[in-house]
């Protein structure tokens, strides 16, 4: 049963600040503006050896103005609440812009979308985590620790669990007003095992992946996640690993599951294709893109089964949302197919600007701003590897590797500035020896370039493997901010990578 919008949330000012802030703008001459106002609510609960370590509560309420200028861009932003606020803060936005007219090259144009006049939406979720009481939270992931705890094999357990509750109000001076409710969490467990008399230590923590969904999650109501099976494995699976043989360095063909290939996805498709990236807006802080505008259309990205999609409308995805930070509606789109570069990820002024080079002139819904204090920037979708229909199981795709290893779980990672030399770790691995596991591996990390690695892969699995995985927070921009994102992957398998054995990198 969909759910209505936080009446604290509604019975803010959110009108009279948007038609005092818009009417200013517009009296002042303005191309476009934009009004956000946004009430952020987010409690982190961490948790260590059974016991309460830390709890913080956070609530950010405030408005942004955004504007256009004579082609330029202006803002500003306030916490009061008040109208000749909202006025003056339209006006400081314009005085931005008029002084930053001097320093920019061109004119700024948005890419056209349609008015979506007076539109709501709230996401996906059973129970909001925020109308739990704290008590409740705090004796489930307790009593969940002590139950790791009390495993042999674990000496030690931490856990956490983040909740946010995102409301905004958007209004623009073309007549879109949209209001907009979502709702996201992520409990976890991690169990660490230690040598008292070599200080060696390993971890195994659990899979389940931060999701657009409500306390339901927390708890297993929605069946989604079967916490009792998901943390009474920690133990003997920690107890495996501890003992299990350290992986030989070579080239093997691997299986990977949908818990590790999300983040493989994430740093090197999902940063990849985000256009203001490939351009070199993203340089200073956090690097460019192999993956330029001018290969669009030609780069081999992957082989021809490789099918990756842009999805902001994902049922209980992180980046889900009804419209973005500039009033577009969420969408749906190809980024590669058949293993061909097709698209990126877009915001209007974007769109706009590289319109003849992409074939498109309409954003595809991807500007977000982390809090009423930041100016909206391009951010990114639920990119997704798509399963193929009718595809094979995990463990088919495990039955057709002769000497292989399975890597379950996602873990450390590096990609160096252009999104192309890769290494990445995971949580758990399994030799695979004549098409069947073989018991665990330890310090295993694959490593390849991202178009060597994409074009290695034979066979993704069918939909039965497809699993969303994400990420809470990720950063980008300077001043930073961080956007949660989802990403969903079948079952893959790759043939011919590179393993490395980090203990033996790492001079042990």
């Amino acid at each position: 049963m969909p759910h209505e919008i936080d009446p604290a949330f509604i019975a803010l000012p959110m009108r009279s600040l948007a038609d005092a802030a818009l009417q200013r703008a517009r009296e002042l001459g303005v191309e476009h503006a934009d009004f956000r106002l946004e009430r952020i609510r987010s409690q982190d609960l961490s948790f260590r050896d059974g016991k309460l370590e830390g709890s913080r509560d956070g609530e950010d309420v405030g408005f942004a103005v955004r504007v256009l200028h004579e082609g330029t861009w202006g803002f500003a932003a306030t916490v009061d609440l008040t109208t000749d606020d909202a006025a003056k803060t339209a006006e400081k936005a314009v005085d931005l812009a008029k002084v930053s007219r001097r320093l920019s090259p061109a004119r700024t144009e948005l890419a056209d979308e349609p008015v979506h006049p007076d539109v709501m939406w709230v996401s996906a979720y059973e129970i909001n985590p925020f109308e739990v009481a704290d008590t409740e939270k705090i004796d489930r992931m307790v009593g969940q620790s002590v139950r790791v705890l009390a495993q042999d094999d674990v000496d030690h357990v931490t856990a956490q669990l983040q909740q946010v509750q995102e409301n905004k109000f958007y209004a623009d001076t073309r007549g879109t007003v949209t209001t907009q409710q979502r709702v996201r969490l992520h409990p976890v467990f991690e169990a660490v095992k230690v040598d008292p008399r070599t200080g060696r230590f390993e971890s195994m923590r659990t899979l389940a992946a931060p999701a657009g969904r409500g306390w339901e999650y927390a708890t297993g109501a929605d069946g989604i996640v079967d916490w009792g099976a998901a943390l009474d494995e920690l133990g003997p699976l920690l107890a495996e690993k501890f003992a299990a043989p350290s992986v030989r360095s070579g080239r093997y063909d691997l299986v990977i599951d949908p818990t590790n290939l999300w983040l493989t996805i994430h740093e090197s498709i999902g940063h990849a294709t985000e256009l203001d990236r490939a351009l070199g807006y993203e340089a200073n802080y956090a690097g460019t893109s192999f993956a330029t505008l001018d290969q669009l259309w030609t780069l081999r990205y992957g082989s021809p089964v490789m099918h990756v999609t842009g999805d902001r409308t994902t049922p209980h995805g992180l980046s889900t949302i009804g419209y973005d930070d500039e009033g577009v509606e969420a969408q749906r789109w190809d980024i590669v197919s058949g293993g061909t570069l097709v698209g990126y990820q877009l915001d209007r002024a974007m769109a706009a600007a590289n319109a003849s080079a992409l074939g498109t002139s309409r954003s595809n819904g991807c500007a977000f701003a982390d809090s009423p204090g930041h100016v909206p920037v391009q951010r990114m979708a639920n990119v997704s590897l798509q399963p193929s229909d009718g595809g094979p199981s995990t463990e088919e795709l495990i039955g057709q590797v002769d000497d292989g290893v399975y890597v379950v779980g996602d873990k450390s990672w590096s990609i160096d500035m252009q999104r192309y030399n890769f290494q990445f770790t995971g949580q758990r691995f399994y030799r695979i020896r004549g098409g069947e596991l073989d018991g665990q591996l330890r310090d295993v990390a694959y490593q390849a370039t991202t178009t060597d690695f994409w074009g290695s892969m034979a066979a993704v699995g069918g939909p039965q493997t497809y699993v969303l995985g994400g990420a809470f927070n990720c950063g980008k921009a300077q001043p930073g901010q961080i956007a949660p994102v989802s990403h969903g992957a079948p079952s893959a398998l790759f043939r011919d990578i590179r393993v490395l054995n980090t203990a033996e990198e790492g001079g042990q």
